[in-house]
């Protein structure tokens, strides 16, 4: 499927490779001379609008499409005039910001944004927008049973790391600013304490795009259990 994950990050420079494939993935499907995207983003505060301008900056970067942009206020489900808007788009991008409010927001949207990206329609998370794309989506938190996992910054104002059902677009848990913030150190927490059978976690300025290719500057850390418990963890770079 066209499922694109980006771990974050605010690179001009590498725009084109981290967002340029997204943007070629919803062309190849658009019946329209340029593709249609739908930006969906959180938050409808002043300072939040501010935040939202670096998303529109950098797809302007690639530019080659027509972009519609929808603001969802922090705490409200999406709107279903939205929801029915996907089956006449050929691209969908989730951003960042808080992740919880994201999954309590779009949640119910799951299953449509399911059904047309298996029908061809690009996808393309950013940050919070990449975690909640996994089957298991990790939302926040710093602790397991009680235990640091990770730097408390990372907590998204949860204490015990919280995994729920994400919607569900590749298997297994997706987490985000992995070098950068520490949080490669949750996903194998996560995974070692079976709360997602295996988990990828995605460096910042990089992007995890179809059949499992690396872009952008970071890397993409996979997370897998062994048959007695031990977690394994391997590193793939820019690919070729």
């Amino acid at each position: 499927m066209n499922v694109f994950l980006i771990g974050g990050g605010w690179s001009d420079e590498l725009a084109p490779e981290i967002y340029g494939g997204f943007i070629e993935a919803a062309a190849e499907v658009s019946p329209a001379p340029r593709p249609r995207i739908l930006l969906v983003l959180m938050g409808t505060d002043e300072e939040s609008l501010d935040y939202h301008e670096r998303y529109l900056r950098k797809l302007e970067l690639v530019g080659g499409h027509d972009l519609e942009v929808v603001r969802v206020p922090e705490g409200s489900p999406l709107d279903p005039a939205v929801v029915e808007r996907l089956d006449a788009v050929d691209g969908l991008f989730v951003g960042g910001g808080p992740t919880p409010e994201y999954h309590a927001s779009i949640a119910a949207a799951y299953a449509r944004i399911r059904s047309r990206v298996s029908e061809g329609m690009a996808y393309a998370g950013f940050s919070a927008g990449a975690a909640i794309a996994g089957s298991h989506a990790v939302i926040g938190g710093w602790r397991v049973d009680g235990v640091p996992v990770c730097p408390e910054d990372s907590n998204e104002e949860l204490d015990a790391v919280t995994v729920v059902q994400g919607i569900g677009l590749v298997p297994g848990a997706v987490d985000v600013h992995a070098a950068q913030w520490g949080n490669l150190s949750r996903l194998v927490a996560v995974v070692e304490a079976g709360l997602a059978p295996h988990g990828v976690a995605i460096d910042e300025d990089t992007t995890l795009a179809p059949g499992g290719r690396v872009l952008g500057a970071g890397r993409v850390w996979r997370a897998t259990r062994g048959a007695t418990g031990e977690v394994f963890v391997t590193a793939t770079g820019r690919s070729a």
